[in-house]
């Protein structure tokens, strides 16, 4: 993850970000460099006024005016040069953040754009099984330890690493092997002791994760499905299972913040020894006569400047972890194959309505092992023509379309459209040469002229509402409070059934495609019927046989296979057919209500 997030910060395609990198590289070691000349610019402060103050003491006769004025002078210039030092540590350090911030911001929108964009590349098999919220979570969590993970690896790991290589050589050079000794021990010691407790707590941190994802997808798919949970009185059933999640939830977030208060504690009491060893020692040297007190005061801030990011660093390994852990599981995403794609030469074959023939050869298919769909079916439906396909529930009608829109593959077999397999042609030219009016129109929680648009965004406004007008929806939308622009609420909500069919087939109509199919399309019949007449090749869906009577041709399906072609006066003709069955019965079931409904209007019955 790491070398694919430094791709990301040294891009070879844009300098700029390169230059800013170097930038901020630059800014990092001017700040490092100021916050070590800090203590000694105090230290030699202290000597200076302790020197003055000693030989003052020891000849008092001695008239040390002109002397105290120039101690007083080399004094004030140090500290002046302190406050400067210190101001411009973090001055460096500012805009160095500043600097960096759009390497990071950069990296971050495109990593994300990736990963949105390779998740709407994923075949329809992994969005089937998704968990909404979760997957939300995932790139959102993610994102933000991108930022979090770029940021400690340039201005916090490297940094402390350079700052304390800095420390401990100067120790080293001005006191002794034993001070370089004692620090590096100290960071030593105490990386250790974070390594090791951090590692424990990592369980909790993922079982709070866990949690937290357990709760957001209950939680959107509990208000997704509002008007289920209304219409069955379970809102306090729903609240319940929320609440389960969110004691889990608790339950892990406790155990999280009582093991970081152990952690706390640890990382402080390490610190704390080391710095009164090396000060004991300082003490001890300074009696001896070896050093002055403005080395032990040095010594004291070189320890204590290198607690600072050292400190830090304790916080920044567990957050490092924890945004690592967070990243895995997007660019787990990130590595999962897209299974259905283009070949590098595909076919960019042009389909139109003359050669739109769609032949279905010896398709076998099952979306589980054991459970098969499709057993080497075949058929035709030519160019031009208007093809029903109609049978019960689960005979495999809307799989058909998931194959030939290729969202899914067979198991063997081969779907081709003028003779050009559809495995060979360029997937987006396959899709774009075919329109759909689903079952069921799920709408953008957008405005309505975004929803018809959406069917092909290269086209005019005015083409929007031609089509609209096709569709039987333009009158209707005119009447709404702001027309167009009115909000159709989440998943299109604010729309009743009828409405968001229209949407559907006004989509259909601006796409313009030579393939058309309408998947148990039941209103706006008319619309359809003029639709599927301008020389396209049609393929209804149906259910009700009363929407499919003036197909060309109707092929019936059952439990996987074809068992009957025809026009449907010659498949009525058969009284054994399956056809003939589903007629009757439905035309018996709609006689039935008809005369119901008579029954009630008739008084005393």
């Amino acid at each position: 993850m790491i070398k694919a997030m430094l791709r990301y910060i040294w891009p070879e395609d844009n300098p700029d970000i390169r230059k800013r990198v170097k930038i901020a590289i630059g800014l990092l070691v001017g700040a490092k460099v100021l916050n070590v000349g800090v203590p000694f610019i105090f230290k030699y402060t202290i000597d200076s006024l302790n020197t003055h103050h000693m030989a003052a003491t020891g000849n008092a006769i001695l008239s040390l005016g002109s002397a105290s004025d120039t101690v007083a002078t080399v004094a004030t210039s140090l500290l002046i040069g302190y406050g400067i030092a210190r101001a411009g540590a973090a001055g460096f350090s500012e805009l160095r953040n500043a600097v960096f911030a759009k390497v990071a911001q950069h990296s971050i929108r495109k990593i994300a754009k990736n990963v949105f964009l390779h998740l709407h590349n994923l075949d329809m098999a992994f969005h089937l099984g998704r968990q909404t919220g979760a997957l939300s979570k995932t790139i959102d969590r993610g994102s933000r330890g991108i930022n979090f993970v770029l940021n400690a690896m340039v201005f916090n790991i490297i940094p402390t690493v350079f700052e304390l290589s800095l420390v401990s050589t100067v120790l080293y050079l001005k006191c002794g092997a034993e001070y370089a000794s004692i620090a590096l021990s100290c960071v030593g010691i105490y990386a250790l002791f974070t390594l090791a407790i951090t590692q424990w707590r990592t369980k909790f941190r993922i079982f709070m994760n866990q949690a937290e994802n357990e709760a957001s997808n209950k939680a959107i798919d509990s208000l997704i499905n509002y008007e289920t949970v209304k219409y069955f009185n379970n809102e306090k059933f729903e609240a319940e299972r929320y609440d389960e999640s969110l004691k889990k939830y608790e339950i892990a977030s406790l155990k999280t913040t009582t093991s970081l208060a152990m952690l706390n504690f640890g990382q402080n009491a390490i610190f704390s020894a080391a710095l009164s060893l090396i000060m004991v020692l300082a003490s001890n040297n300074i009696v001896e006569g070896t050093m002055t007190v403005g080395d032990l005061v040095m010594v004291n801030g070189l320890l204590f400047q290198l607690s600072v990011p050292l400190g830090f660093l304790g916080s920044v390994y567990r957050e490092v972890r924890q945004a690592l852990i967070d990243m895995q599981t997007m660019f787990t995403l990130m590595t999962m194959d897209i299974t259905i794609k283009s070949k590098e030469n595909a076919t960019q074959f042009h389909i139109t309505s003359k050669n739109s023939d769609i032949e279905f050869k010896n398709i076998s298919f099952q979306y589980i092992e054991g459970k098969s769909i499709f057993k080497n079916i075949n058929f035709t439906i030519p160019s031009g023509k208007k093809i029903a396909i109609v049978g019960g529930s689960g005979c495999g009608k809307t799989t058909l379309i998931r194959l030939l829109y290729r969202f899914f593959e067979p198991q063997s077999g081969g779907i081709f459209i003028n003779g050009h397999n559809i495995q060979d042609i360029d997937l987006d030219t396959l899709r774009k040469s075919i329109a759909i009016v689903p079952q069921d129109t799920v709408l953008f929680h957008e405005s309505i002229f975004y929803n018809l648009h959406y069917g092909n965004l290269s086209k005019c406004k005015e083409d929007v509402f031609e089509a609209a007008k096709m569709a039987n929806l333009h009158d209707s939308i005119l009447k709404w409070p702001k027309g167009y622009n009115t909000p159709v609420g989440e998943r299109g909500l604010k729309l009743s059934g009828g409405e968001k069919q229209r949407v559907a087939i006004a989509r259909a109509i601006l796409k313009n495609s030579p393939i058309l199919i309408f998947d148990e399309a039941t209103s706006s019949l008319d619309s359809i019927t003029e639709l599927a007449t301008v020389d396209r090749t049609s393929v209804v869906i149906a259910h009700r046989l009363s929407t499919v009577m003036d197909s060309d041709e109707i092929f019936v399906l059952d439990n996987g296979n074809l068992i009957e072609r025809g026009t449907h006066d010659s498949l009525l003709a058969m009284p054994n057919s399956l056809y003939y069955k589903l007629w009757e019965t439905q035309h018996m079931g709609m006689l039935k209500s008809n005369q119901e409904k008579n029954n009630c209007r008739t008084p005393g019955v």
